[in-house]
């Protein structure tokens, strides 16, 4: 039985009218020679589109020649390659969907850089996310993570004030698209960077339907509150501040290279850089060099033979390609690239600091303190996973401790319990003052300011650490609690907390909330939360109220 559904990747091209001349001359009309395509005007579809094919054939694969000379035996294989793209019109917005090797045909300028991503952080179930692309500012890296099962967003290590997330992989939320009427109760995935690697309709009116709702999403949902941080970080768009940028790099280039300017994969073309034996580097010239890997030294060098004002304008001009065979024909290209897009650099203007990467300019730390803010309200959910009984003036902590625990069924005090330090064992480190029956360890502080609360957020953190990455701190806090708690408590051997409860009480101060914390505690608080949500603890902080001196609530 024909599937009513195939997993495309779809683009969304800017600057394209949503007319038919205009879609077929957006193409590279000389690539589109060189291939043979042949374009085609499809009527079925009911709106403007253009749908253009070819073959990518080469009369000999690449490793033919050399393993020859090798075996000494004469073999001749040959390679025919297939691509296709649609060009369509929906409702005003130009969509091209690629083929096989169809992703070629579309100009790299053309494609929304954010698109895919846009409808990712809108409809991907933030606890399951399958993949991400992330890049560090200033870092010139790439860190590609990959969870097939599926992962919460914080066991990725993505949540960072200075990394651009790229590319996010994973399932979705119930959405209107035909592949969720044909698979009920299944879930169902999708890729979004650029582009937006998804199961699209197969019939015209099915086709249609999905493209706009996925317009519908992008322009009218707004991002899961856990992925919206994607969007903190955007490119520079103020035009003075470009201009004077781009001034300052374009001085740059004319210097002598200094080591300031570091080469980065452009985003996109991890796989085509992993391919690709031969780099083709085209710059301010007819000619081209033709290298075995990229090389910086002849891009710097090429950039600073042009005329001052002229230096970047040649960057983003010139083009580097990535072939798989040291023929570089057209059947060997894997990927055409902006030569600005492989450098990375910083540039300061006053006390801000910007860095220049896949050709865009960003500023560090401009998305800092929104970050933290985000992050510390995160720790305050609307429903508290525990509430915690008023403390007295005058009680002490583990008076305090040890009432709550004698209060609460199942409820052990761990305060002064401590375990023995692995790295200097006659040192002692505390896990926890209360443990929940659950296995949730439970922190308690009372703060006239930010040291005890930066004290509480360490030992949080020294806590989770140890019992993940000492067999001995495991086997000694398990005991001690099987031991405390009469044997009503049997850890597993194995064990390591999932979650963290910090119970707060800020002295002169009615509420504890996100913005009441102390603001060096907040970057503290902040710091611990998405470290140890890196390591699968999530963080939660509650208030304690103090009571008047004999005044002592029941625990809730």
């Amino acid at each position: 039985m024909a599937s009513n559904t195939a997993v495309r990747t779809v683009y969304r091209l800017s600057a394209v009218a949503p007319t038919t001349d205009a879609m077929l001359n957006a193409l590279d009309a000389e690539l589109l020679d060189s291939l043979g395509a042949e374009p085609h005007f499809p009527d079925v579809l009911g709106v403007p589109s253009v749908f253009v094919t070819c073959g990518i054939e080469h009369t000999e694969a690449p490793w033919c020649e050399p393993m020859s000379r090798t075996t000494g035996i004469m073999v001749t294989e040959n390679i025919r390659r297939t691509a296709a793209v649609l060009l369509l019109a929906v409702d005003g917005t130009v969509y091209a969907i690629g083929c096989d090797q169809g992703y070629r045909l579309i100009p790299e300028h053309l494609k929304d850089q954010r698109f895919g991503l846009s409808f990712a952080i809108r409809q991907m179930d933030p606890n399951m996310i399958r993949g991400a692309v992330s890049k560090s500012l200033g870092q010139a890296r790439t860190d590609i993570s990959l969870v097939p099962g599926g992962a919460p967003v914080p066991l990725l290590g993505i949540r960072d004030h200075s990394r651009i997330v790229r590319s996010l992989g994973g399932y979705l939320d119930d959405l209107p698209l035909t592949r969720s009427r044909y698979t009920r109760g299944k879930a169902v995935s999708a890729q979004g960077g650029r582009g937006l690697r998804i199961a699209l309709g197969v019939e015209p009116d099915a086709l249609l339907a999905d493209l706009r709702a996925i317009t519908r999403i992008c322009r009218e949902d707004i991002p899961h509150s856990e992925l919206e941080f994607v969007d903190h970080i955007v490119p520079v768009s103020d035009t003075s501040t470009l201009d004077a940028l781009d001034k300052a790099l374009d001085d740059r280039l004319g210097r002598p290279a200094d080591g300031d300017i570091s080469i980065s994969v452009p985003f996109g073309h991890h796989t085509a850089y992993a391919e690709a034996t031969t780099y083709l580097t085209q710059i301010n010239s007819p000619g081209a060099l033709r290298s075995e890997d990229f090389d910086l030294g002849y891009l710097l060098t090429r950039a600073r033979l042009a005329p001052p004002g002229q230096r970047l304008k040649a960057l983003r001009d010139g083009t580097v390609t990535l072939a798989k065979d040291h023929r570089a024909g057209t059947a060997d290209t894997l990927a055409v690239t902006s030569a600005l897009t492989w450098l990375e650099t910083g540039i300061p203007l006053g006390s801000r600091r910007f860095f220049l990467m896949d050709g865009e300019w960003y500023e560090a730390g401009s998305a800092y303190v929104e970050e933290c803010r985000a992050t510390v309200a995160g720790l305050f959910p609307p429903s508290p996973l525990i509430s915690l009984p008023a403390w007295a003036d005058g009680e002490s902590e583990n008076a305090y401790n040890n009432r709550v625990a004698d209060d609460r069924p199942g409820w052990l005090c761990l305060d002064t319990r401590n375990v023995s330090n692995p790295l200097r064992p006659r040192d002692q480190v505390e896990i926890c003052d209360l443990l929940m029956p659950d296995g949730t360890l439970v922190l308690v502080k009372r703060a006239s300011g930010s040291g005890p609360l930066s004290h509480l957020f360490s030992q949080a953190r020294v806590a989770v650490e140890l019992l993940q990455e000492s067999a001995q701190v495991r086997t000694e806090f398990t005991q001690k609690v099987a031991r405390l708690s009469g044997g009503e408590i049997l850890l597993p051997d194995h064990f390591t907390p999932k979650r963290i409860v910090l119970g707060v009480l800020l002295k002169n101060r009615e509420n504890l909330t996100a913005e009441s914390v102390f603001g060096f505690s907040q970057i503290t608080i902040a710091q611990t939360a998405k470290a140890l949500a890196a390591r699968g603890v999530t963080v939660e902080v509650v208030g304690i109220s103090s009571a008047a001196k004999g005044e002592l609530p029941a625990a809730a």
